[in-house]
């Protein structure tokens, strides 16, 4: 078997790395991953024919395969480890600064608006869309190049020891939890569960000597930080600062923040109050890594949230609020609330099914319900789990799918409504805003 170091050699010749064969760059080096319903051995032949310089394999027979004898398969005892490996020693190799960032929710969104403003001094390379897994922090990791100046990489976990293992991949020198909820308790088995997972991250700081940012107005995150003796730490927060979140108004319907002092007003393009701890997070590291707070602010204002987080939109019928990437309790009450608490009318409810959430489903999904019906003026829902907790309730409507959903729009449209679409990324909520 080959060793790391060698393959290391054979991929600084690559033009990068690639996980998919219907999608191979020239030159590039493939890995033979596998998943539930696909071997990625079965495809190494193919990926060299469309141009890839290498195939990382595991399957035996494949041993000397190649393409004219110029691509090649090289087969190794595991390739999804491999990749880990090959990604770590590339870390390895620079000692450029490396911002990790976990999280229940509001993870990518920073991630997001701390590469903006990082960006606006250094040359960075961030985690793409939501590769946050043990697959995508391998190759977002590979993407550093000579001229990375900073890398922003975004860490999620749904099983205890998830985020020790990817911090011993990404080796990063600063990070920052962005909170702490009830999120993927069928893996986690308890909210002290998932704090001591994400905390993980916070103890290899420790251990390091890395800086942690943390949000001083949330209590869990202080005694997470407090517990944990000889922590660098950095606290930011809109109470903490003495910031302020201006009011929303049918013209501003975007977040809007006051820095502290009468200082300047962030503009943001986010829906949601909640996401000003996003933005104080992202300004608190700018400062660390000396961003001008004007180019920080102006990075700020020009990021546009995609990936179905936050984002206002506008149909012929209807302003949409999308928030489907992803829902659990904590981030399915915070978008209620500020909902509730937003100057829109005609308010209506999408709400899809919360995944994921083991023995605690459906009495989440009842209280969430409950608060729903304290302001929506209708409600709809989309699941299995919803449904058991509608049973009895005249005021709701439910489907088992989006489909059942999509086909009952198409034939009973919705106009001139303010509808928050928000559910897990499992349950496809996302295909509504064609129907709306």
């Amino acid at each position: 078997m080959i060793e790391i170091e060698e393959l290391y050699k054979l991929y600084k010749k690559c033009q990068g790395v690639t996980t998919d064969s219907r999608n191979i760059t020239e030159g590039a080096m493939f890995f033979a991953l596998k998943g539930e319903k696909f071997d990625g051995n079965d495809f190494a032949m193919k990926a060299l024919e469309a141009g890839a310089r290498y195939a990382i394999v595991d399957r035996p027979s494949l041993d000397g395969a190649n393409i004219k004898g110029r691509r090649y398969c090289i087969v190794v005892e595991n390739v999804l480890e491999t990749l880990q490996k090959l990604a770590a020693y590339h870390r390895e190799q620079s000692d450029i600064p490396v911002v990790g960032i976990t999280g229940t929710n509001g993870k990518t969104t920073t991630k997001e608006l701390v590469n903006a403003v990082l960006s606006a001094k250094y040359n960075t390379v961030a985690t793409g869309g939501n590769l946050n897994n043990h697959i995508g922090v391998p190759l977002s990791l590979l993407r550093i190049n000579d001229k990375t100046e900073m890398a922003v990489i975004e860490m999620g976990a749904s099983a205890p020891g998830e985020i020790a293992a990817l911090v011993k991949i990404a080796k990063p020198t600063c990070g920052i939890v962005t909170n702490v909820g009830r999120a993927h308790l069928l893996g986690f088995g308890s909210f002290d569960g998932v704090k001591k997972t994400k905390g993980e991250l916070y103890d290899f700081l420790r251990q390091k000597g890395g800086t942690v940012f943390y949000n001083a107005d949330n209590p869990i995150l202080c005694e997470m930080v407090s517990s944990r003796n000889g922590l660098v730490a950095r606290k930011y927060g809109v109470a903490t600062e003495g910031a302020s979140i201006l009011p929303a108004t049918l013209e501003e319907p975007f977040l809007r923040l006051q820095l502290p002092g009468g200082g300047p007003v962030v503009n943001t393009r986010l829906i949601g109050a909640y996401n000003a701890d996003n933005v104080m997070a992202a300004l608190c590291i700018a400062r660390h890594f000396e961003v001008p707070e004007k180019a920080a602010i102006e990075a700020i204002e020009a990021y546009q949230p995609s990936n179905d987080r936050s984002q206002m939109v506008q149909t012929e019928r209807n302003t949409l609020i999308v928030d489907t990437y992803n829902a659990n309790p904590t981030s399915m009450n915070a978008a209620l609330d500020n909902f509730a608490a937003s100057v829109f009318e005609n308010k209506t409810l999408i709400l899809g099914d919360m995944l994921e959430l083991g023995e605690v489903s459906l009495t989440e999904h009842v209280d969430v319900l409950d608060k729903a019906r304290r302001f929506a003026d209708s409600i709809i829902l989309v699941g299995e789990e919803f449904s058991k907790a509608a049973r009895g309730v005249d005021s709701v409507s439910c489907f088992h799918d989006v489909d059942a959903l999509s086909n009952y729009l198409e034939q009973h449209p919705l106009s001139g409504r303010t509808i928050l679409i928000k559910g897990s990324h499992g349950i496809h909520l996302e295909k509504l805003v064609k129907s709306l």
